[in-house]
């Protein structure tokens, strides 16, 4: 399998790490989490979307570049590097890509093109209390040619500062569909949660709400499934970034501290863990990296992404972990960027699954022959 990039790919990924180191500097960041509201760098936002790195894996009919989902995944680990306050990972594979996917053409038109642009934001809402997202307990009711929901979201990504929200529901008659729900609408009610990350996300509760279909009333599951297979690849993405970035600043540390007048890197315990760091950064790269490709390839995936998030969720705890432990006390300073770093990883680690219910998906697919 050859996982090199195109020279438009890598140009797109190219671009996004840029215009992201030039702006994601600690600085900034520190500036805005002390400012208070949602972590949400909406001039950053605009600037990717200008650059057309917003939209560069949406169709080109609807104002994308067409570039796919490896060069999505590309852009998603950049901003992970840069622990980036703008939600493309939220509003791209949860919200833009599957409108493209199955929303209506009407919806198509109305949605995409301002996502394209960054004046619209669009999620998902797959978690519930106790539920999988397959099986909602969010119920919908027909009103006339539309529907109304009534229910509840936790841990909605980027809930707080989304125009709509694509929310899987029960049907009257059994089974499930996916909506589209406008955030301003009559009826939606959100509470901002405080996350490990401090990524901006909310409670999302529903009563008697206005909806739109999106897809097929009987696509519900298979919409539900195309989500979460590319909601879990990018977070593997987003891992890959995380982790490199936590090991880069450890290396640099660990040049410049010096304990009996020696740099500590030069200490057999201190190579050895980071050299530990250092294989399972690239564990999560590469199994991030073939997830991200047979995706794009329209391969199956889902042997290939439970093993991405087994290893961004393990590995990327040991890394970080090993980060914290060889800057000693200067790690947990929140003043120093590495903090961000294991915040991140630590959430990243559950979201979706960790790596106990990633092993439980291949156990199953093993046990159908489907790995």
């Amino acid at each position: 399998m050859d996982f090199s990039y195109s020279d438009e790919q890598q140009a797109a990924i190219d671009l996004a790490r840029q215009i992201l180191d030039d702006q994601c500097t600690p600085q900034r960041l520190r500036a805005l989490e002390q400012a208070g509201g949602p972590r949400f760098d909406r001039a950053l936002w605009q600037q990717l979307a200008e650059a057309g790195l917003v939209a560069a894996g949406l169709p080109e009919a609807q104002g994308g570049a067409g570039l796919g989902f490896l060069v999505v995944a590309g852009i998603v680990e950049q901003v992970g590097r840069t622990a980036a306050p703008v939600p493309l990972l939220e509003a791209t594979v949860l919200g833009a890509l599957p409108l493209a996917q199955f929303g209506s053409p009407a919806q198509r038109e109305r949605w995409l093109p301002r996502a394209a642009r960054g004046e619209a934001i669009v999620t998902a809402a797959l978690v519930e209390p106790h539920r999988e997202a397959a099986e909602p307990g969010t119920r919908a009711r027909r009103d006339g040619a539309s529907h109304r929901l009534t229910g509840q979201k936790l841990c909605v990504p980027a809930g707080e500062i989304a125009d709509a929200i694509l929310v899987p529901a029960a049907l009257e008659g059994g089974g499930a569909a996916v909506f589209l729900v406008e955030t301003k609408a009559e009826g939606v009610a959100q509470t901002p949660l405080v996350t490990t990350s401090r990524q901006p996300e909310s409670s999302l509760v529903l009563a008697d709400a206005p909806a739109e279909l999106v897809g097929r009333a009987d696509q519900g599951a298979e919409i539900v499934a195309w989500l979460e297979l590319r909601a879990t690849a990018a977070l593997c993405a987003l891992a890959v970034g995380v982790c490199s970035e936590a090991l880069r600043l450890t290396a640099e540390y660990t040049k410049t501290r010096k304990q009996f007048d020696q740099p500590i890197a030069t200490f057999q315990a201190v190579a050895q863990r980071a050299a530990d760091a250092f294989i399972d950064t690239e564990a999560v790269r590469l199994t991030a990296l073939q997830a991200a490709w047979r995706i794009d390839a329209g391969l199956p995936a889902d042997a290939a992404v439970a093993a991405a998030k087994v290893w961004a969720a393990q590995g990327g705890s040991r890394v970080v972990r090993a980060a914290q432990h060889l800057h000693g006390g200067v790690g947990v300073d929140r003043e120093y960027p590495l903090h961000r770093y294991y915040l991140y990883a630590r959430q990243l680690e559950l979201t979706l699954g960790g790596a106990t219910q990633q092993l439980r998906r291949l156990g199953r697919l093993i046990a159908n022959d489907a790995a």
